[in-house]
């Protein structure tokens, strides 16, 4: 993965840019000057990021996989260390499906009815490959999604959340927590 040289990342004008990136230079960027970038963040080969009018703010220590999208007018938030995995799709904007309106972009917006609404994930949040996330959603800290659910309501804290539509299936460790505070310390690892 060929990455983008931090001046490469300031030429483009981001909203706000951590130390310690690494971002692929097959990553697309739409809005650029709403999107910031936390420290230790790496975002994938063939990631698109499209930061409509709500922006885009990723925290520390956050991993985008491959082909992973965040698109939309709402706010999209990830919270520090968070782990998308491959395809995850989130989206803070959504068409209206029910006929009563025309839909996609080549359509003025007189004709349509798009919905917006702000998207956050806290930290700790791990979504597995292939998943969506629908516009409204907030999936509090810990939670694991699993692969190829699909997230329309929102998520509280440390649950395992799986399916289509997504359900709480367990409770996850808060372990990482501990781990948390030793790596931001400096510690070595707690057994």
């Amino acid at each position: 993965m060929g990455l983008l040289s931090r001046a490469e990342l300031e030429g483009m004008g981001f909203a706000a840019l951590g130390d310690d990136l690494r971002v692929s230079e097959k990553a697309s960027f739409y809005g650029v000057p709403r999107i910031s970038l936390g420290d230790h963040t790496r975002i994938d080969d063939f990631c698109v990021l499209s930061a409509g009018s709500g922006g885009i703010r990723i925290g520390r220590n956050v991993h985008v996989a491959v082909y992973t999208s965040l698109i939309g007018a709402g706010a999209i938030e990830l919270g520090d260390f968070c782990n998308l995995s491959s395809r995850v799709s989130i989206y803070s904007s959504s068409d209206d499906y029910s006929g009563r309106t025309m839909t996609n972009p080549t359509v003025p917006d007189e004709f349509k009815d798009v919905h917006h609404s702000d998207v956050r994930l806290g930290r700790h949040v791990i979504v597995g490959c292939g998943s969506v996330i629908l516009p409204g959603v907030s999936l509090g800290d810990g939670v694991a999604i699993g692969a190829l659910a699909l997230v329309r309501e929102d998520c509280p804290a440390f649950g395992i959340y799986a399916g289509q539509p997504a359900r709480r299936v367990r409770e996850r460790d808060r372990g990482l927590l501990d781990l948390e505070r030793a790596f931001l310390a400096g510690q070595p690892r707690p057994r």
